[in-house]
């Protein structure tokens, strides 16, 4: 048999091979030092406070390098600032997604994160970042008590119920949450759950009149 038969059945099996099992796809080309220039660019732009070009350059050091999370951060906040959400709200989720480190810009992000959500009405989406938001900032309790708020005003005490239990998990000392996680349990008919709510605040603060007193209400209303 003649070499060129062969190699034309041996081309033939190697262009089928090849068709079957083609080489990856390169990834994306990433040029760190055109992104930071451009990042850089971007910073100066949103310093002058002139947005739309700041946006075009923080776009351009993302297509530099997608994994660029200063600018990732910074572009959201514009699109924050300018209230423009719809934008703001998938950059924010990917640098949630990206930053492994707890940083302040991380809490910032996943606390607004879960704001907007809540604004737009997806309190599906909201709530996980909420319950982050208190893990990642246990000592902020005033942003436990405008989540709970949100869900409670809009009908869903389930959720408002997880957001209390979720900061008396970080904050254990902090009995008002005890009492407020008891005020919705009560107003959805969980008498037995309030007064176990009511009963810890107690506890934890035994010099409060008001606290004892909601016990006792709550005790009477169980016995009738």
């Amino acid at each position: 048999m003649s070499r060129l038969p062969v190699l034309v059945v041996l081309c033939a099996l190697a262009a089928t091979a090849w068709a079957q099992n083609p080489a990856p796809s390169p990834g994306p080309v990433i040029d760190t030092e055109l992104a930071a220039r451009m990042f850089r660019r971007g910073n100066v732009y949103s310093n002058l406070e002139r947005y739309e070009e700041a946006i075009e350059e923080y776009r351009k050091a993302i297509a530099a390098d997608p994994n660029f999370l200063d600018a990732i951060r910074n572009l959201a906040n514009v699109y924050y600032f300018l209230e423009r959400n719809d934008e703001a709200r998938p950059l924010l989720a990917r640098y949630v997604e990206l930053q492994i480190e707890v940083t302040a810009g991380l809490i910032a992000a996943v606390s607004t994160l879960g704001e907007l959500e809540r604004s737009a009405g997806d309190f599906e989406a909201a709530l996980p970042y909420d319950l982050r938001a208190i893990e990642l900032d246990p000592g902020n309790d005033s942003q436990v008590h405008v989540m709970a708020n949100a869900y409670n005003n809009a009908g869903d005490a389930d959720k408002a119920i997880e957001v209390y239990r979720a900061a008396i998990l970080v904050m254990p000392e902090n009995a008002f949450f005890d009492r407020s996680l008891g005020r919705i349990l009560e107003q959805e008919g969980r008498l037995g759950e309030a007064l176990a709510a009511y009963e810890s605040a107690v506890a934890k603060d035994p010099d409060s009149d008001f606290y004892a007193g909601l016990v006792e209400a709550t005790r009477r209303r169980l016995d009738r």
